[in-house]
């Protein structure tokens, strides 16, 4: 190379990739089927100048029921190109209770598929029918191809943003709203950039994420969207299944993902011989998030996969901490450190800052970073102190500043004065080998207030009879403290959980207390 000769570095973000890189591989469908950048920005391009047309402007919400596909992703950045709010929806709910997503939203526009066309017929039925439009077919509802009926990019190109529903594990699901920042779309954000740099993923360097969950996830969506724009290629499945996810890291030679325990425990429970199948060799950045892991499932992760396995602590409303396995080996049972950009601390219930090692509640501030919950002042207030806001989870900070977390404020019990910590209880019954899934909380009790009850699943071909009740609470009596053992314990062929392994225990708990108050 001559001194007038440079290396030209490639450009990351969507469209710039497009142009430079047409023919690289975006996204992998769960059919198998592949789309290049080029075609990618040009469907996303013809998705917003459609949403335009429908006269969305700035601000404007569209709203999105679809499984992992194409078609969603191209959305999504139609949407971040067009300066609008796009609600990834669950699908898992029903047709009401998707409608009062669409009417809280103020949602203008509806894109559905054929797949869940009953619920998306009720959920859109407020949408003027030239705004609803449908992957597959779905009465009243206009082909999705008719919204890419344009040509050329969109006009007035500002960011969006995605306005992801909490799950409404108390009340109804609230919209977690960010400001728009009205940058250019064609900038990869250097939120983005730089988050991914915490876990030491870079741009392009061959980088292959695989998506094993439902993108209406946030911590899903952003790191799909965040991986197309640093250049990666994005393999989707439909839903998760441990052999195929093996399959296609080997297939695809995948170097990074976003999971989550239950799917570990659920890759851990393959036969040996099905897991040495699959090379495995690629992975760089596993990271893993969204709900506590217990230890010894870690552990045993890491045994198997390497020092790959990365775990944060986030919330849909910002964050957080991470800390890799080196790191974790040391400290047990942490979620890691506070980000360069992003404050934790532990306040007791006054808005006091409490000493190392003390519990409290954990609250968070996101570098300059802002949300409020739509149209819900009083939640959004309530949920901060000054700058700092709280998902409601408990936790302590110990000496070194790791973070650790005991459970989540609304789940913990009290029992004769004394707080129990349910996710402390379920991490060590789960390792039970005929416990394939647990949740543990409280129910009323005359004497002490509340008594613990484990609700098991159990593993498959286990049935459930007193003699495994007692294997297993002996099993746990070696593992726990006499007061923080099940009083009862019953048995559910499987229990309530979202695609993304969280656990909808009001489903379970609330029955009990009926008529009760609950005692926190």
């Amino acid at each position: 190379m001559t001194d007038t000769q440079t290396i030209t570095e490639p450009q990351a973000g969507l469209w710039n990739i497009a142009r430079e890189q047409p023919g690289k591989t975006a996204v992998v469908d769960p059919s198998g089927t592949e789309i290049a950048y080029g075609d990618l920005a040009a469907r996303a391009d013809a998705y917003g100048r459609g949403l335009q047309g429908l006269g969305l402007g700035v601000g404007d919400v569209v709203v999105a029921m679809m499984p992992n596909t194409i078609e969603l992703v191209a959305l999504y950045f139609a949407a971040m190109e067009c300066g609008l709010y796009i609600v990834p929806i669950n699908w898992h709910l029903t047709g009401h209770e998707v409608a009062y997503i669409v009417e809280d939203s103020e949602a203008k526009a509806f894109i559905g598929h054929e797949r869940f066309a009953a619920a998306a017929t009720i959920a859109a039925a407020g949408i003027p029918a030239e705004a609803r439009f449908a992957a597959g077919s779905i009465d009243g509802f206009r082909p999705l191809a008719d919204l890419a009926d344009h040509g050329g990019r969109p006009e007035n190109l500002t960011q969006g943003a995605p306005m992801v529903y909490t799950s409404g594990t108390t009340g109804k699901p609230k919209g977690v709203k960010r400001p728009l920042t009205g940058a250019n779309p064609q900038d990869v954000p250097l939120a983005s950039s730089g988050f991914f740099a915490g876990f030491r993923i870079k741009p392009f360097d061959d980088n292959v994420h695989i998506c094993g969950s439902p993108l209406y996830h946030t911590a899903v969506l952003n790191f799909v969207g965040i991986s197309i724009q640093l250049g990666h290629t994005v393999v989707l499945m439909d839903k998760f299944d441990g052999e195929e996810m093996l399959r296609l890291i080997d297939r695809y030679k995948v170097t990074h993902s976003h999971m989550v325990p239950a799917q570990f425990i659920r890759l851990l429970a393959l036969p040996e011989d099905v897991r040495a199948k699959y090379d495995v060799s690629s992975l760089r950045t596993m990271i893993h998030g969204a709900a506590p892991c217990p230890n010894e499932v870690k552990r045993a992760m890491i045994d198997w996969w390497g020092p790959v396995v990365v775990e944060y602590y986030a919330a849909t409303e910002g964050g957080g901490a991470t800390i890799f396995a080196d790191e974790w080996l040391v400290k047990p049972g942490s979620v890691g450190k506070a980000w360069s950009y992003s404050i934790i601390k532990i306040l007791d219930e006054n808005g006091n800052e409490v000493a190392a090692n003390q519990p409290g509640l954990v609250y968070m501030q996101m570098g300059g970073s802002s949300f409020a919950y739509h149209n819900a002042e009083e939640k959004t207030r309530e949920s901060r102190v000054g700058d700092l806001f709280t998902v409601g989870d408990i936790g302590y900070l110990d000496d070194d500043g790791y973070l650790f977390l005991m459970d989540r404020k609304n789940d913990m019990i009290i029992s004769g004065g004394v707080n129990i910590y349910p996710a402390e209880i379920e991490g060590e019954l789960v390792m039970h080998p005929a416990v394939a899934d647990v949740a543990v909380f409280g129910v009323p009790d005359d004497e002490w207030g509340e008594a613990i009850k484990a609700v098991i699943q159990p593993a498959a071909g286990v049935v459930p009879d007193e003699a495994l009740t007692a294997d297993i609470r002996a099993f746990a009596a070696e593992r726990l403290a006499k007061y923080k053992l099940p009083k009862h314990v019953s048995y559910l062929d499987e229990l309530p959980r979202d695609d993304n392994g969280k656990l909808y225990k009001r489903k379970l708990r609330d029955p009990e207390w009926a008529g009760r108050e609950k005692a926190i």
